[in-house]
């Protein structure tokens, strides 16, 4: 039934891939690879930056990175002539407290701005911020900027100057642009999530729904859409893409642990899915209020943290394909980017010597790889579950209507009249009839009780319900019609009569004719069912006492 679904969304699939690939391959060149190249400084807050900018000794320009173990990191940008002047620092966005930037000329004349970490302005590239530098003149010689208190290598490996902000070509716009398709995508689950859980309010509905809500929130604020849409403040985006980042990674553990079917994931590991969850919420909002704790380490720390909730996400999964899992097939082709992207962000923001990296182009194609199968996964879910219960809740209503018939009539029988009792009155039911056959002890004792079976089985035939008439057997040899309308009496009055005329033509071999007595009565007030029969009843037992074969009325 997913067939053409599934070949149309994987169809658009590839083709947002092959576009996110292409447009994202020219911006990562431009971002990430600029022309002028930086030295590196360390020094304490107290120190001032201008003395330290010239001073050679303190300056590397070798290969080894720079490093957020002192309280300030300058980096150096040589001006060579003939390029384009620079205007602005831009960097990936991290937790820092201040941004100090100088134009040093040739002669030694020094420009220099100040910039508060709140005050930093967000970059059209997705995930940096920018700062406008001093003027910056054919005379400088080169720009100097230190960050104070940087919490993130990324901030000081990635960190450029350029002539104008990132993300204004073409190409750039049209990166943004498939990003947008991209966050399009996103909604749509959201969409079919609110039907699904319209009709079957299971949990991991929500769940993905939360996950894919987190998705499309990490798209915006990692990307220059929120640039475009809102322009927020740098350091705005940088807590709320770590808070987010604990979101998704909650979300998706407690997707995990409602969407694999019961029975087809360990136990150990389906309870600590939730455990990880609430870890992953802790990590993200501690690292995020509190960036400058164990400032030097913490980033690192906070990143290696995430090893624990991977390794049981995969086990997980491993363990619910090997048990036989539908769900996890659809969810493991889902995640895999993934899990690559946790995977690269964790060895490279672990391991000192490798140059971090947030792997985002892959975010994305995971990102499109959700959309696609774990869509497709909860909504072949949400049939199977549905099938299900619709099964369960047929079989129960056959039950429950076994329950209720009377299996030598096919009556229905005094449970099916209480249960009805209330909502038949409301419907118009107003009178009640109590039937019992005349002598019917003495048909068994000389006929045997198959033949008193078929007898009472003729009466069902008698009493001829309808849409006016319900009729029901209360045990023995003992009906109950329940009527509405104005000829309600007459209605039952024909039925009893028909009784005997019925029993002779379905049974033979009885030595005389079958009679029946009825008492019958009506509602005056908000009388139970109980009440009622008790009524009829008593009537009934007066057209008995009265020689039978009659009807007492009230």
């Amino acid at each position: 039934m997913f067939s053409s679904g599934l070949r149309t969304a994987l169809l658009a699939a590839f083709l947002l891939l092959a576009m996110l690939a292409h447009f994202s391959a020219a911006s990562a060149g431009e971002a990430d690879s600029p022309e002028i190249r930086a030295c590196w400084a360390s020094a304490g807050l107290s120190e001032d930056v201008v003395a330290i900018s010239r001073d050679e000794k303190r300056w590397s320009c070798g290969e080894q990175a720079p490093s957020i173990d002192a309280e300030r990191v300058l980096l150096r940008f040589d001006i060579a002539p003939g390029q384009p002047l620079p205007r602005y620092l831009l960097s990936r966005r991290s937790a820092l407290q201040a941004v100090h930037l100088l134009a040093i000329d040739r002669d030694g004349t020094v420009r220099q701005n100040t910039i508060p970490a709140a005050a930093l302005s967000s970059s059209m590239a997705g995930g940096y911020f920018k700062a406008a530098l001093p003027d910056v003149t054919t005379k400088t010689r080169e720009v100097v900027a230190a960050f104070d208190l940087p919490s993130h290598r990324m901030t000081l490996e990635r960190a450029y100057v350029a002539p104008a902000d990132a993300a204004g070509g073409i190409g750039d716009i049209r990166f943004l642009l498939v990003l947008a398709g991209l966050a399009g995508m996103l909604v749509m689950p959201l969409i079919f999530n609110a039907a699904f859980y319209r009709a079957l309010r299971e949990p991991f509905v929500l769940w993905h729904s939360a996950l894919t809500f987190s998705l499309l929130m990490t798209i915006l604020v990692s990307s220059g859409l929120s640039v475009a849409l809102f322009d927020p403040k740098a350091m705005t985006l940088s807590w709320m893409t770590t808070v987010i980042f604990g979101m998704t990674v909650a979300s998706g553990a407690m997707f995990t642990w409602s969407f694999i079917e019961p029975g087809l994931m360990h136990p150990l590991l389906r309870r600590l899915l939730p455990y990880c969850a609430a870890s992953a919420i802790l990590l993200s909002t501690a690292h995020a209020a509190f960036p400058f704790v164990a400032r030097p380490i913490q980033s690192s720390a906070y990143t290696a943290a995430f090893a624990p909730i991977l390794a049981v996400f995969i086990l997980s999964m491993i363990d619910a394909l090997r048990r036989g899992s539908r769900a996890a097939r659809f969810q493991a082709i889902g995640y895999t980017p993934m899990v690559v992207v946790g995977l690269v962000r964790l060895v490279t923001g672990v391991v000192p010597w490798l140059t971090s990296t947030d792997a985002m182009l892959l975010f994305y194609v995971g990102c499109v790889c959700e959309v696609v199968f774990t869509t497709l996964g909860v909504a072949e879910r949400f049939v199977t579950i549905k099938r299900e219960r619709d099964r369960a809740r047929n079989e129960a209503e056959l039950l429950e209507r076994l329950s209720e018939t009377d299996a030598l009539t096919g009556l229905l029988n005094r449970r099916a009249i209480e249960r009805e009792f209330e909502r038949l009155r409301t419907e118009g039911f107003t009178a009640l009839a109590v039937i019992d056959l005349d002598h019917f002890k003495a048909i068994n004792d000389m006929n045997g009780h198959s033949v008193g079976d078929e007898v009472l089985k003729a009466v069902a035939t008698a009493l001829q319900p309808g849409p006016d008439v319900r009729a029901y057997r209360l045990g023995g040899e003992e009906f109950v019609l329940l009527l509405r309308g104005d000829d309600a009496e007459i209605q039952a009055e024909l039925r009893r009569k028909a009784i005997p005329s019925t029993i002779a033509r379905m049974v033979s071999g009885l030595e005389r004719p079958v009679t029946a007595s009825m008492g019958v009565t009506r509602l005056s007030g908000d009388e139970g069912f109980a009440t009622l029969y008790d009524q009829a009843d008593k009537l009934l037992y007066e057209a008995k006492s009265a020689g039978r074969n009659r009807t007492k009325a009230a």
